[in-house]
C-alpha cells in the first residue's frame, strides 16, 4: 500500500516544541517522523508539500451535540455522518457525540441509533463513545436543559442501560450532590464509564465526596455550576471554587470566548495549569451554519434557541444554549485571549482529552505508531487539510 509523505511542515510535538519536518503515513498510522534534512522522498509515497503549515494531531472534542443543522438527539444515523463532516472541516477528527436531558425512551433510542451508526465502516470522524449529559442534574443549574426531564439518579433506570449499552458510553455527566449520585458514579466506574460532574449546586463537601465516587472531570466549568454563597453570614465554596481548588479535577471549558471571557480563561489556566484543561465546543446544531434560529436537542421537541453575538441563547436570553463554536475557534481563543502558546492550546484539544477518555495510546499526538488523525493549518488556525485513519477527508488550498 502506498504511503503518504507530508513534508515542509511545522510539526507540533507532544513535548511542546515545534520542528520543521514531516511525517510518513502508512496503513493508517504514523510510520515515521522526519526533520527536513532527513526526509526520504522515495517513489513509493504520495507527497504532500505542506508549504510551511502547522501539522498537528487532529482535535478531539469530547463534548459536541451537533453541527451543520443536525443534532445527535435527532437519532438519525444518516445525519451523524453530516455532523462529522462539518466538524472535520474545522480540524475535529475524533469526538464524543453528546446527548441532552430527555426521557428514558429517547435516551434508549439515542443509544440504539449510535449502535447502528457505529456498525458502518465509512464514517469520517472517529466516534469514541457517547457522552450522556443528564438527566441527573440540579434543577437550579439546568441552564438550557429541559426542566421537565430533570430527575435524580435511579438504579432502576440506569442499571439496565449500563448492562446493555456501557461499551457505547464514554462518559456520563451528573450532579454529584443529588440523592443516589455517589452510588451512580461508583456504578459508572465499574462499567468503565467516566463520571463527570455537571449542572450542579454542589458545595465543597459534595465535590470532595464526588471525587471518591469518580467525579474527576468537570463538565463545562463555570457553566451550570454553583459559586460561592453565604448562609448565616458564613461563606461556602460552590462547585466552581471547588473544581478550581482540587488538583484531581480536570476542567473542561467552552473556549469560544463568550461562555468564558478573558479573565475567566486566564484564571483557569493559572490555577488548573495546561495539563488539567480540556477544550470543548459544546456545539449545537447551528455550528457551521449561518442560522439565526435553531433548536437545541431533537428538531421535534427540542428547545427553541436564537443565534446572536456568535453564541446560542434561549429566546428570553436568560441562558446560553450551547455554542456554535468549532474546534479551530477554541485554539484561536486560547492563544489570542487566554495568552497560552500554540502548542499549549493544541495540547488542550488533543492529548489532554485523549488522556481523559483513555485513548492516549493511539490518538492525541504526533508519535510513531499512533493513528494518523492529522490536520494542517495556517497561522490563523484555518484548517487546510484533515486526515482520519490516514485518509484525506478534507482539503482546501493545499
Amino acid at each position: 500500500m502506498l504511503g503518504t509523505l507530508i513534508k515542509n511542515a511545522k510539526l507540533i510535538l507532544p513535548c511542546g516544541s515545534i520542528i520543521s519536518g514531516g511525517i510518513l503515513v502508512k496503513d493508517g498510522k504514523i510510520n515515521a517522523i522526519f526533520r527536513d534534512e532527513k526526509i526520504n522522498t522515495d517513489g513509493d509515497s504520495v507527497i504532500i508539500d505542506a508549504q510551511g503549515l502547522y501539522l498537528s494531531a487532529g482535535f478531539i472534542d469530547i463534548h459536541v451535540h451537533g453541527g451543520g443543522g443536525f443534532d445527535f438527539m435527532d437519532c438519525d444515523p444518516e445525519e451523524y455522518q453530516h455532523i462529522a463532516n462539518v466538524h472535520a472541516r474545522y480540524g475535529t477528527t475524533s469526538m464524543l457525540p453528546t446527548s441532552l436531558t430527555s426521557n428514558a425512551e429517547h435516551l434508549k433510542l439515542l443509544l440504539e441509533t449510535y449502535s447502528t451508526f457505529m456498525k458502518k465502516e465509512d464514517f469520517r470522524s472517529r466516534f469514541l463513545g457517547l457522552h450522556l449529559e443528564g438527566p441527573y442534574f440540579a434543577l437550579n443549574q439546568r441552564g438550557a436543559q429541559d426542566p421537565k426531564y430533570i430527575r435524580d439518579p435511579d438504579p432502576k433506570e440506569y442499571m439496565p442501560i449500563l448492562k446493555k449499552y456501557a461499551p457505547l458510553i464514554a462518559r456520563w455527566s451528573a450532579a454529584p450532590e443529588l440523592e443516589g449520585a455517589l452510588d451512580f458514579g461508583r456504578e459508572l466506574l465499574k462499567y468503565g464509564v467516566i463520571p463527570s460532574l455537571a449542572h450542579t449546586d454542589a458545595v465543597y463537601a459534595d465535590i470532595v465526596s464526588g471525587l471518591d465516587a469518580g467525579y474527576k472531570l468537570a463538565t463545562h466549568l463555570y457553566s451550570g455550576m454553583s459559586g460561592m454563597f453565604r448562609k448565616n453570614a458564613f461563606r461556602y465554596a460552590g462547585a466552581i471554587e471547588s473544581c478550581l481548588l482540587l488538583d484531581e479535577i480536570t476542567a473542561e471549558i467552552i473556549a469560544d470566548g463568550i461562555h468564558l471571557p478573558e479573565p475567566f480563561l486566564k484564571l483557569i489556566v493559572k490555577v488548573k495549569t495546561v495539563n488539567r484543561i480540556v477544550l470543548v465546543t459544546d456545539a449545537m446544531r447551528a455550528a457551521g451554519t449561518n442560522d439565526t434560529r435553531s433548536k437545541l436537542g431533537d428538531r421535534k421537541e427540542g428547545l427553541d434557541v436564537i443565534i446572536e453575538q456568535d453564541v446560542a441563547k434561549l429566546p428570553d436570553r436568560s441562558s446560553f444554549a450551547g455554542s456554535v463554536a468549532t474546534a479551530d475557534r477554541l485554539i484561536r481563543t486560547m492563544v489570542n485571549v487566554a495568552g497560552v502558546t500554540l502548542p499549549e492550546a493544541v495540547k488542550m484539544l488533543t492529548i489532554n482529552p485523549a488522556k481523559v477518555i483513555g485513548v492516549e495510546g493511539s490518538l492525541g499526538s504526533i508519535e510513531v505508531g499512533k493513528i494518523a488523525n492529522i490536520i494542517l493549518f495556517d497561522q490563523d488556525i484555518t484548517i487546510k487539510l484533515t486526515m482520519v485513519d490516514g485518509n484525506i477527508i478534507y482539503s482546501s488550498g493545499i
